[in-house]
């Protein structure tokens, strides 16, 4: 899996764990192992102009997706994945650090980034949440990718929830 982190925003972030749980989701989805993804860390000036020129929407938001070619799970087990680019996800940490300290479960910068991390892989693969049957299947894949991760890490106490619109 090629996958390039570019932190962009100016903001320390934990960008190896971002490259592991974005590895983990891809392979947990059963992309093709030679795919290519990449992720960036941009300010909440530079989402802004993104949120505005892709979404014409005002403000910056969490997290943008940007899909290549359009790479969806294979449908069967026995089924070969496709290769290709998966596109890019952008993320912005001042939105984050927001997010994960008014969620329910408050949460750090670095544990929401890793959870929209993993929101933006599955926008790139097809998945969305307009509808409640979207939403429900896509947060609950969401939280079972992230939880399989914190539990591979060993990482304890409750995982992130939900912050994402």
């Amino acid at each position: 899996m090629s996958i390039d982190v570019n932190n962009e925003s100016g903001t320390e972030v934990d960008e190896q764990a971002i490259l592991d749980i974005a590895r983990y989701a891809l392979a947990r989805m059963r992309i093709h192992p030679l795919s290519e993804l990449s992720v960036i860390v941009v300010d909440a000036d530079a989402m802004e102009q993104l949120h505005v020129q892709w979404m014409d929407l005002p403000g910056p938001t969490d997290v943008m997706s940007f899909p290549m070619d359009e790479l969806r799970p294979p449908s069967k087990d026995d089924e070969e994945p496709p290769q290709g680019l998966l596109g890019d996800i952008v993320l912005c940490p001042e939105v984050a650090a927001r997010q994960g300290a008014e969620a329910a479960t408050q949460h750090s910068m670095d544990e929401e980034l890793q959870l929209l991390t993993v929101h933006g892989v599955l926008h790139l693969l097809g998945y969305d949440h307009e509808e409640p049957d979207e939403k429900a299947e896509m947060f609950g894949l969401q939280a079972a990718i992230v939880d399989g991760w914190r539990a591979e890490k060993g990482l304890t106490g409750p995982s992130p929830a939900p912050t994402v619109s």
